[in-house]
């Protein structure tokens, strides 16, 4: 990250400023970070005030996965089944997390996932990420089911990826494909494992609809959130307007009592486009949603450059196995195709742990929003720094002095009853 300190424009993050970083090291800061920012020590602890500031409905959105949360709280189990086998008495002076991906370096092996409706909770949610991403040198995939007009996005954020939901449909996926390239992308990443919407019960019982629809009990959490209601929602609608999903079918605004998000139907989506899309897209093609080695392979024979092992952060499929360990078996059909993974994703210890396993690049998803949400781009710059100063130090205690030389090897089952030699 650049040592240029930048004034922001969010209220809440322009207070103070956030301490520089020295490129190949842990962050050695200068001064106090932002007041908002000096509790946060971890991703994790940017959630609590992350659901005192957004309104019930939203951040219930944001949080949630589907049904009884199975796959969300399988996620991090994965992580936590796996223990790490130290080596000491190494040189790690001159260790480097620096990752190649498609021919470009990047400062971390980790970026922002996707994520829809991020300017619901904060202010410019998509410009922020994105500007904060392409600081850090790292990727940004912009949500189909952003508030934010794409085109935008690829003149901010020099590192963004786009990610697109797509109907079975030749018309609306030429026309998309035509678009980003339009638009400058060089990465398109297809969601696939979508075919229907979740059944994610806590939407219902915390009155989130998308878009939102008026009522007196949306009017009351926003109320309850003066901070959102006035530094978010109304400070976007006098500067900006009303907020419109722009990416993904008809443009349809942030708040209706009619209106229906993207393409109701996407049950015919199969194989055969995305061979289409391979013929119509010139750049990197990326499948996010591979769980199955059988699709991993069939990705590779239909020319896709790169998959994302992802349960959608356990936001689809309820009971769908964790990525880390379906990971090896993909990793082996994959060949010379780019294997990454996303879901529950926390610590630099999930970061290492992933890369072992075989994957080249990993996502990290709702940690980076609520940053965004209390901090604006001090925020999400924080929680970057954090997880880059995890990783770094990570690398430091387990003797290794770049990225490749996370190997399987240097892994355990920490469950096994077996592991005393």
């Amino acid at each position: 990250m650049s040592d240029t300190r930048q004034e922001l424009s969010d209220p809440v993050a322009s207070a103070n400023q956030l301490t520089p970083v020295r490129a190949g090291a842990a962050t050695q800061p200068d001064k106090v970070p932002p007041r908002v920012l000096r509790r946060m020590l971890a991703l994790d602890d940017f959630e609590a005030p992350a659901r005192r500031y957004i309104p019930r409905p939203i951040f219930g959105y944001i949080s949630g996965g589907a049904e009884t949360n199975a796959s969300m709280r399988g996620n991090r189990a994965a992580f936590d089944d796996l223990a790490f086998v130290p080596k000491t008495l190494v040189d790690v002076s001159a260790r480097t997390q620096k990752t190649v991906l498609f021919g470009r370096t990047y400062d971390a092996p980790f970026g922002i996932a996707p994520m829809g409706g991020t300017a619901m909770a904060a202010y410019q949610g998509d410009p922020v990420l994105a500007r904060a991403a392409a600081q850090a040198n790292i990727p940004m995939i912009l949500s189909g089911a952003s508030l934010t007009p794409l085109e935008r996005i690829a003149e901010t954020g020099r590192t963004a990826w786009f990610q697109a939901y797509l109907p079975g449909e030749t018309g609306p996926i030429t026309g998309l494909v035509e678009r980003v390239a339009r638009a400058g992308f060089d990465t398109l990443c297809l969601t696939v494992d979508v075919a229907v919407g979740a059944n994610r019960e806590n939407n219902v019982r915390s009155g989130f609809h998308t878009p939102l629809r008026p009522s007196l009990r949306l009017a009351w959490d926003g109320i309850t959130r003066p901070r959102w209601l006035m530094g978010m929602l109304a400070r976007t609608l006098l500067l900006h307007g009303m907020p419109h999903f722009e990416n993904m079918g008809p443009r349809v605004p942030l708040l209706t009592g009619t209106g229906v998000r993207g393409w109701r139907v996407r049950d015919q989506l199969s194989w055969n486009h995305v061979e289409m899309m391979r013929r119509l897209w010139k750049g990197r093609l990326i499948l996010k949603g591979i769980l199955a080695k059988e699709d991993a392979r069939i990705a590779r024979e239909s020319g896709v450059d790169g998959i994302i092992v992802s349960n959608h952060g356990g936001r689809q499929l309820d009971g769908a196995i964790a990525p880390l360990r379906v990971l090896p078996g993909i990793v082996a059909e994959a060949g010379a195709m780019t294997v990454m993974l996303d879901s529950g994703i926390r610590r630099g210890t999930d970061v290492l742990k992933a890369l072992a396993l075989g994957a080249q690049f990993v996502f990290v998803g709702r940690p980076f929003l609520y940053a965004a949400a209390i901090a604006g781009e001090a925020g999400v710059r924080h929680a970057i720094n954090l997880l880059r100063d995890e990783v770094d130090r990570d690398m430091a205690l387990l003797g290794i002095t770049t990225l490749a030389g996370m190997r399987p090897e240097r892994l355990m089952n920490a469950r096994a009853k077996d592991w005393l030699l």
